[in-house]
């Protein structure tokens, strides 16, 4: 039995054999699929090898090669002289589906104007770009260039100016200290000679009604003109009935050498004074505040940014100054003696007469205008300049009608002082 046993040990069975032999060929095909799969990724390790060693070795001597040029070259010659290009400004012009761009040179005089030839006041923006690019003011006070102050006459009329060779006279020979700007109604279409210093000063202007709030905004209109040139250091308001009393030389002098602006302001009981207060102007506006004056102004220039940037109180006149209330007379007064009473004067320079009474000032014809007329309203008065006294309290009048320009230009070089 134990001899059967050992026989078996050594020789097994044959079936034991042939099943290894079955499971070896059932497993065959899996071992040669991992044997390609193993080979393939030795072979694409070896290639990504090459390759990263490649780009290395090529990359290094790129960067030594070029950091060797660069050594030598900076060794041997001098660094490169690099000139600031000059500012420029590129003016980009779309006409349908072409785009043009324009480089051209661009200096300070460029931009210390909007029109730096002073040839023509007329442009094409609307009046909130206007205000907005008149209110721009430099926080340096002194000037990089040569700046001579102007005088800037701002006339608020209907069509015409109806005394222009009048004024022509006045400023002949003064060119380059005043500069001139009209609001005339927008219907208004005569055309001006080329030889007059009124041509090409109109502004882009609105209809304006007497009493209305739109007098107002015109004013606020001429003055937002004039601000754009830089050099206009004051800003005198007239209509087309203004006349001035003395020569270019005299106001010219008078304006630019004052302390102080000339914005009439009182306080007025009565119906035409305190009773044209709406109650809905309060908390901005007040009763004891409310002011009254003349609208013919002259101011300088800071007073003349604050007015032009005003929303709170030229808000509130145009919400709640409607009807009788005459915006014009009231506005300035108020705005002015509420924030900035200290640099007024309190009184116009524009003689007006009031003594008829009615809503509107009398008016002077050909047989009113005489020497001894014009001398009266030259010296007649006394009031107060830069804290001293003086009689020339007046520099302009009115209301003269055209009629009257024969005697005016007659009169002009013996009692104005005209040339």
């Amino acid at each position: 039995m134990k001899n059967t046993i050992q026989q078996q040990q050594q020789h097994p069975p044959p079936f034991s054999i042939t099943k290894l032999f079955l499971n070896l060929q059932m497993h065959l095909p899996n071992l040669f699929s991992y044997f390609v799969i193993f080979g393939f990724g030795v072979a694409l390790g070896i290639a990504l090898s090459f390759h990263l060693k490649n780009i290395s070795l090529f990359s290094f001597d790129d960067q030594l090669h070029q950091l060797s040029s660069s050594s030598s070259s900076s060794s041997s010659s001098p660094p490169p002289n690099i000139q600031p290009s000059s500012p420029s400004l590129h003016l980009v012009t779309t006409t349908g589906n072409q785009t043009t761009v324009n480089t051209t040179r661009t200096g300070l005089n460029d931009y210390v104007s909007l029109r730096p030839n002073n040839n023509n006041a007329m442009h094409d923006m609307t009046e909130e770009e206007l205000l907005w690019r008149a209110s721009m003011a430099p926080r340096i006070h002194e000037y990089p260039f040569k700046r001579v102050p102007k005088v800037a006459f701002l006339f608020l009329t209907r069509g015409a100016v109806t005394l222009a060779p009048l004024w022509e006279k006045f400023f002949h020979g003064h060119e380059g200290l005043y500069s001139i700007y009209v609001h005339s109604s927008p219907s208004f279409n005569e055309t001006v000679p080329q030889s007059s210093v009124f041509h090409g000063r109109r502004i882009p202007s609105k209809e304006v009604q007497w009493g209305k709030f739109s007098m107002l905004e015109a004013e606020r209109r001429l003055l937002a003109n004039a601000l754009l040139d830089i050099t206009n250091q004051r800003f005198v308001l007239l209509s087309e009935s203004c006349i001035p009393l003395f020569n270019f030389s005299t106001i010219y002098n008078y304006l630019i050498n004052s302390s102080k602006a000339f914005i009439e302001a009182y306080d007025l009981p009565g119906p035409v004074g305190r009773g044209r207060y709406n109650r809905p102007m309060r908390p901005v506006i007040r009763l004891e505040q409310w002011r009254k004056g003349s609208q013919w102004f002259e101011m300088d220039r800071a007073l003349a940014l604050e007015v032009i940037s005003d929303k709170k109180y030229f808000v509130t006149f145009k919400r709640h100054c409607k009807a009788s209330c005459y915006a014009d007379e009231h506005y300035l007064p108020t705005f002015v003696s509420v924030k900035f009473w200290k640099r007024n004067s309190n009184r116009s320079l524009t003689w007006v007469d009031w003594s008829k009474g009615g809503p509107h000032p009398a008016k002077f014809q050909r047989r009113d205008v005489t020497i001894e007329f014009l001398k009266r309203l030259r010296s007649g008065s006394h009031c107060e300049y830069n804290g001293k006294s003086t009689n020339i309290c007046f520099l302009f009048a009115r209301k003269f009608l055209p009629n009257a320009l024969d005697r005016l230009l007659r009169f002009a070089p013996k009692v104005m002082g005209f040339n």
